[in-house]
């Protein structure tokens, strides 16, 4: 009785000790992209096509109507607009760069340098991290809308998006730019 008890415990104590070797590390994701790369070739490209989902275009030759109408065309909307919801989770990753260094982040002279925005995000971080998920949140009422192959909510959240977008940038890429009220 006492070998099948010392035996037990010496079982037990190899099981717990190899289970405590076999833990899962945590998993960390370091940035391959810039923040400025992943707009370009994430989310900019990607937003557009949600927001070109939906247009009225007058012509000379009449109007026309743009919505998605097949199961394809808001399967294809849906596409879109995850990899945008994908795309912005990047944008929380710790050490991510504003910018590859010595590139040009401003299209326009009131946007201030990568350099700059880095520090605007680093030294407001918790602000920036709400503006992000304002954007997932806005992105996860368009994806209701195209299940719900709902075009008046798909526009809707696409404003929606848009001003998540127009915020962040306000903030952190020109936040010195006087627009009047």
């Amino acid at each position: 009785m006492n070998k099948t008890l010392i035996f037990s415990a010496v079982i037990t104590g190899v099981l717990l000790s190899s289970c405590a070797q076999n833990t899962v590390k945590p998993v960390t994701v370091k940035p391959a992209a810039t923040i400025q790369s992943i707009m370009v070739s994430v989310i900019d490209p990607n937003i557009d096509f949600v927001w070109n989902s939906i247009a009225t275009i007058n012509t000379a030759q009449g109007t026309e109507e743009r919505r998605p109408k097949t199961d394809k065309d808001w399967n294809e909307v849906k596409q879109h607009a995850l990899a945008v919801l994908e795309g912005s989770k990047q944008l929380l990753l710790e050490d991510i760069k504003a910018a590859a260094p010595n590139a040009n982040t401003s299209s326009h002279p009131v946007e201030l340098s990568a350099a700059d925005i880095e520090k605007t995000i680093n030294s407001h971080r918790a602000d920036y991290v709400q503006r992000v998920e304002n954007l997932q949140s806005a992105l996860q009422q368009t994806i209701a809308a195209i299940d719900a192959k709902n075009v008046d909510e798909l526009e809707k959240a696409g404003g929606i998006v848009d001003q998540a977008c127009e915020q962040c940038h306000a903030q952190f890429w020109y936040p010195n730019d006087k627009r009047p009220k």
